[in-house]
C-alpha cells in the first residue's frame, strides 16, 4: 500500500512540474497576470510621474489666485424660508475680501451650510471689485453717502488717527487713517454696501487742469 500511495504522489506531482517548467520558460518564472499588472503598474507610475508637476502647477496657481484677496467674515446668519412643507434653513453670509492695495469688494451669498454660502459669497464679491482712491494710507476727499437707511461719513485723517467705522473693508482697500461716522442704520450688511458705495464714489483731483478765470485776470492786467 505504500508502494502504492508513492506512485500515485509521483504521478499527481509530474504534471504540476511540467506546468511549472513551461511557465518558467515561457513567463520568466512570474504567471502572465502578474507579469502585466507590474508592467501596467510601472507605466501608470511612469505617467502619473509625468502628470505630477503639471498637476502641481495648477494648484500652486490655485493657492495663489486664493491668496491673492484677503477675506474678512462681516457677518453669518441662519435665515428661515417658509415652504409649502416647512421651513427650510439656510445660511446667509456676507464676505469682504481685498488685497489692501486699493481694491475690495463684498459679496453676499446663501447656502445650505456656511462653507457653501461663505464660497458663493466670495465668487459675488469678486465679480464687484472695485478700485479705491488713496493718498498717504488715507482717502483723497470728504465723502457722504446715504445708501438705504445707511448713512455713513468719511473725512482724510492724519497718519496715526486708525479705523472707527467699517474698519474691516477699509483695510482690505489699504486704508489705515480715516476720519468715518455712522449716522444711520446699525445693520452690517447695509453698512457694508454704503461703505462700497462711498469708496466708489471717490476722485482723484486733476492738478493739470487749467484755470480760465486767473489767464483771464492775467490778460487784463497785461492790456
Amino acid at each position: 500500500m505504500s508502494d502504492e500511495k508513492k506512485a500515485n504522489n509521483n504521478q499527481s506531482a509530474k504534471p504540476a512540474s511540467a506546468s511549472a517548467t513551461v511557465a518558467k520558460d515561457i513567463y520568466g518564472g512570474a504567471p502572465k497576470t502578474g507579469g502585466y499588472q507590474g508592467n501596467k503598474g510601472g507605466q501608470g507610475g511612469q505617467g502619473g510621474g509625468n502628470r505630477g508637476p503639471r498637476r502641481g502647477g495648477q494648484d500652486r496657481g490655485r493657492d495663489a489666485a486664493r491668496d491673492e484677496f484677503e477675506q474678512r467674515i462681516l457677518d453669518i446668519a441662519r435665515v428661515t424660508r417658509v415652504m409649502a412643507g416647512g421651513k427650510r434653513m439656510n445660511f446667509r453670509a456676507c464676505i469682504a475680501i481685498g488685497d489692501r492695495k486699493g481694491k475690495v469688494g463684498v459679496g453676499l451669498g446663501k447656502g445650505a451650510d456656511v462653507t457653501m454660502a461663505v464660497n458663493k459669497a466670495v465668487n459675488h464679491a469678486k465679480k464687484d471689485m472695485i478700485t479705491v482712491n488713496t493718498i498717504n494710507d488715507t482717502i483723497t476727499h470728504e465723502v457722504h453717502h446715504k445708501e438705504g437707511a445707511a448713512k455713513l461719513l468719511f473725512k482724510p485723517a492724519r497718519s496715526g488717527k486708525g479705523i472707527i467705522v467699517a474698519r474691516a473693508i477699509l483695510e482690505l482697500a489699504g486704508i489705515k487713517n480715516v476720519t468715518s461716522k455712522q449716522l444711520g442704520t446699525n445693520n452690517k450688511i447695509n453698512n457694508a454696501r454704503c461703505t462700497i458705495e462711498a469708496l466708489r464714489s471717490l476722485r482723484v483731483a486733476d492738478k493739470t487742469a487749467k484755470t480760465p478765470k486767473t489767464e483771464k485776470v492775467a490778460d487784463k492786467t497785461q492790456k
